[in-house]
């Protein structure tokens, strides 16, 4: 029997996700949502008063930012773009004729100057360049996205649009892998106050290509990404549902970011997958969360 399916069937049987006929896109029950609410009250009461600048983002991003940050180069089979109808009344007259016939109508759409954000740290870079070199202390974020990757799947933990939150430090690298390394963890503090089984190991991106191979390769061996990992839809494969990566000076160089003593910045990200949380937490503690075990009930909505 196959796990993903029957999961996924049981969570369109619970109402809590519902179904849109494309694979990896559903809306969410009041309750799924308030899973997901109750998760990042207890993020920010357990990141405590860090200071971070709270930035929430939309779902689309600058397509110039988009292009400038390489991120075709890596992960082209992942990217979504927003393209729009600019014809005149002669097009219009021949989509419609295209619709009417069953027939492809996209055609006439050309790229907007969206493009659907792949993760919800990319807007802020080019955002905090603008401002100039970094503070005494450096940058730190707490921000919100919903992100774009195109992976159709009937895992319910690998949806196509989901929402990422992340913590991004910005600055030197000593500090900024201090950063990572106190919420490695801190993420699995965090996991065992809703008592989440966790396991977090060393991870790579999903880069495309030949030389995407010798990317992954790299990014493992100079230990850059780990994931915490939890059983979601399988046991023998945990879903990923926290990421600590750093990025060394890459995003520095490509946006030119500066501490401040004009040296090019160091950066790293901690992400919360929500919906992958929710996931998991509905998995291992059932589908009402009424039933839930208390201390878990009470760290989410006590």
């Amino acid at each position: 029997m196959d796990m993903q399916v029957t999961f996924l069937d049981r969570l369109f049987d619970s109402g809590l996700l519902i179904d849109t006929g494309v694979e990896g896109l559903y809306a969410r029950s009041g309750t799924f949502e308030d899973v997901i609410t109750g998760f990042e009250r207890l993020i920010d009461k357990f990141s405590g008063e860090t200071g971070a600048e709270v930035i929430r983002f939309p779902p689309g991003m600058n397509r110039s930012y988009f292009e400038g940050s390489g991120y075709m180069k890596n992960f082209p089979q992942l990217a979504g773009t927003v393209h729009c109808f600019c014809g005149d009344d002669l097009a219009h007259a021949d989509l419609i004729q295209c619709m009417a016939a069953g027939e492809d109508w996209t055609g006439g759409q050309k790229a907007s100057d969206i493009v659907l954000t792949p993760a919800a740290c990319y807007p802020l870079y080019p955002i905090v360049a603008k401002r100039g070199n970094l503070g005494p202390s450096g940058g730190l974020f707490n921000i919100q996205s919903y992100c774009f990757r195109h992976e159709p799947s009937m895992d319910p933990a690998r949806m196509q649009l989901f929402r990422m939150r992340e913590f991004v430090r910005m600055g030197k690298p000593a500090d900024v892998m201090a950063f990572r390394q106190e919420w490695m963890e801190k993420g699995k503090e965090l996991m065992a106050q809703v008592a989440l089984p966790v396991d977090i190991d060393v991870a790579n991106d999903p880069f495309f290509g030949r030389a995407g191979r010798l990317m992954k390769n790299n990014q493992r061996d100079q230990n850059l990404k780990f994931e915490l990992l939890i059983p979601i839809t399988s046991v023998s494969k945990p879903t990923a549902c926290m990421s600590f990566n750093y990025h060394q000076d890459h995003f520095g160089k490509t946006w030119d970011l500066k501490t401040v003593d004009g040296e090019t910045a160091h950066t790293a990200c901690v992400g919360f997958g929500l919906e992958r949380i929710a996931l998991a937490l509905f998995h291992h503690h059932g589908l009402d969360p009424k039933l839930w075990p208390s201390e878990v009930r009470d760290a989410l909505f006590g």
